[in-house]
Order: structure tokens, then C-alpha cells, then sequence
């Protein structure tokens, strides 16, 4: 009898993790293994539980989806990654790609579309929402720098330059030149709308 395949689950919402993993379990060939509610808990499972593919949502509590596939890539090249996300956003979509994930869906996805993307993973093939691939190339690549990223994510809870310099420890010079090149690169208004363009993009 040939081994079933299987599956971390990583869902920080218990009812969203419960559905998946009753609607995978389902599946002849397929048996979640593993359930956990945060992405730094991720690796741990993964490695108790030998597991063949990591499902993986983007927004958890202490490290997201992106995150936890790059180290599971790092970590353990052979395990194959699924990142599901609720917001089809491409810039979410090239950034799971480059940390490694093997596949990008949305969670209203079918379920039996879920269940084919594991299998083809495992069979070496990438699987990519097609919508979103789309949206991707028409969006182009994230204009953004890293420090840029991470200046403007650190101003969306509406902190001065200074607040955001003495936490970065920077000049309020330069984290005003950051965020004044962040905003022009978006052709946004202002630091708030920048934060709201790069997040609906998914470059933050």
C-alpha cells in the first residue's frame, strides 16, 4: 500500500485550519498530519512530523507564510510548499515565489483544487493561481527597496520621522528621504497612501 501523503496545515483562524484539514482528509491519498496556529511553530512540526508538503496561509502571528516557506526551503529542501492566501494580491505572489513556495492559491479555491495542487507539487510541477499570475505581470515588480519596505511598514502606525528614526536607528534625514522616494515611486500623495498602495499590491 503506497503511503499517504503528508500535509502541515498552518492557519492562525481554528475554524478556516479545522474545514481545510476535514476537507483534505477526505482525500484517499492525503492525511494532515500536522495543524499549527503560528508561522514560527512551522519548522518544529515539519521536521516532527515528516511531513511531504507544508500548507502554508500568509497571514499568521509570529512569522507569516512567506517567512515560514523561506526557512522550510532552507531548512528542508525536499519539502514541498503551498502558500494559500485570502487576498489574491500579486506582489504576494512574486515574494512567495523567490522564498522558495512550490505553489500559490487562494483559500475559496475548490477543494479538490487544493488536493491536485498537492499532488502535483510532489510530481515536481509549480502550481500558480492563474488570475493571480496574470495580475503579477501586470503589475510588474515591487518598486520598493527593502529599507524602503520596512521604513513605510514601519509608518503605517502613524509615527513622526522622529518616532521612526530613534526605532530604526536612523537620521530623521534619512528616513524622510526613504519615505519621500517610497512615495514618489508609488505616485501616492502621501506616506498613508503609499502604506494603503503597497499594501493592496502585497509589496509590504
Amino acid at each position: 500500500m503506497v503511503r499517504p501523503v503528508r500535509v502541515l496545515l498552518a492557519e492562525d483562524q481554528s475554524m478556516v485550519r479545522e474545514a481545510l484539514a476535514a476537507l483534505l482528509g477526505l482525500e484517499p491519498d492525503i492525511e494532515v498530519v500536522a495543524q499549527v496556529a503560528r508561522g514560527d511553530e512551522v519548522l518544529a512540526a515539519a521536521r516532527a512530523q515528516e511531513v511531504d508538503v507544508a500548507l502554508l496561509d500568509i497571514e499568521m502571528p509570529g512569522m507569516t507564510g512567506i517567512e515560514a516557506a523561506a526557512v522550510l526551503h532552507e531548512e528542508l529542501p525536499g519539502l514541498k510548499v503551498v502558500v494559500l492566501t485570502t487576498f489574491g494580491r500579486p506582489g504576494y505572489l512574486r515574494r512567495a515565489m523567490e522564498s522558495g513556495a512550490d505553489a500559490f492559491l487562494v483559500k475559496d479555491a475548490p477543494a479538490a483544487q487544493l488536493a491536485d495542487a498537492v499532488r502535483r507539487v510532489l510530481a515536481g510541477e509549480r502550481v500558480i493561481d492563474p488570475t493571480l499570475a496574470a495580475a503579477a505581470l501586470a503589475d510588474g515588480a515591487n518598486p520598493l527597496t527593502d529599507r524602503e519596505r520596512g521604513i513605510l511598514r514601519a509608518a503605517a502606525d502613524g509615527s513622526t520621522n522622529a518616532e521612526l528614526a530613534a526605532a530604526l536607528h536612523l537620521s530623521q534625514g534619512t528616513v524622510r528621504n526613504y519615505l519621500s522616494t517610497a512615495i514618489q515611486k508609488l505616485a501616492a500623495r502621501n506616506r498613508a497612501e503609499a502604506v494603503r498602495i503597497a499594501r493592496e499590491k502585497g509589496w509590504l
